[in-house]
C-alpha cells in the first residue's frame, strides 16, 4: 500500500528559505559582531568577550565562535519561520527589527544572564547596547535575505506570482 503525500508549494520552499536564512544570520550576525567587539558598556569590557564567558572564555575569538554560532541557528529559524513573508525588502526590513527584538528578549534579557547568575530583564548599559547590536543583527539579516531572494531570480512565494 502506498500513501500519497501533497506537499503545497510553501512547505516545500521552507528548506531553501532555511538555506537563505543561514547565509543572512551570518550577514546579521558579523554586523551584530563588529557592535559588540567595539561597545563596551561595561568598563575594559567588550560584549562578545561576554557572549565568550557563556562557555567560561574570556577570549574574543571564542566570542565570535558562539555568537556566530548562535547567528546561523536564527537566521536558519529566521528563513524556515518568516522566509515566505521576508522576500520584499520592506517586509524583510520590518520583520528583522522585530525577530531582532525578539531574540534580545529571549537572549540576551533571559537566557544569557539566568546562565551567568545574573538578574533577568534588567534595563541598564548592557543591555540597552545589547538591544541595539541584536537590531543591527534583525536589520542585516531581513535585507540580506530579501536581497538573496531577487538575486536567486525567482521568489518562493506562490502569492507574489
Amino acid at each position: 500500500m502506498t500513501i500519497a503525500v501533497q506537499i503545497t508549494p510553501r512547505i516545500a520552499a521552507i528548506p531553501v528559505h532555511a538555506a537563505w536564512g543561514a547565509a543572512a544570520g551570518l550577514v546579521g550576525g558579523a554586523g551584530m559582531g563588529i557592535w559588540m567587539t567595539v561597545s563596551e558598556p561595561m568598563p575594559d569590557t567588550a560584549m562578545i568577550t561576554m557572549v565568550a564567558s557563556l562557555l567560561g572564555s574570556t577570549n574574543a575569538f571564542a566570542g565570535w565562535l558562539i555568537h556566530l554560532a548562535i547567528a546561523l541557528f536564527a537566521g536558519i529559524a529566521f528563513g524556515a519561520l518568516l522566509g515566505q513573508f521576508a522576500q520584499r525588502l520592506t517586509s524583510a526590513a520590518v520583520l528583522g527589527l522585530v525577530y531582532g527584538a525578539a531574540w534580545w528578549l529571549i537572549g540576551a534579557l533571559w537566557i544569557m544572564p539566568a546562565n551567568m547568575g545574573m538578574p533577568v530583564f534588567e534595563w541598564n548599559d548592557v543591555t540597552r547596547s545589547s538591544l541595539g547590536a541584536h537590531l543591527v543583527y534583525g536589520l542585516l539579516a531581513g535585507l540580506t535575505f530579501a536581497c538573496i531572494a531577487r538575486v536567486m531570480g525567482k521568489r518562493t512565494d506562490p502569492d507574489s506570482r
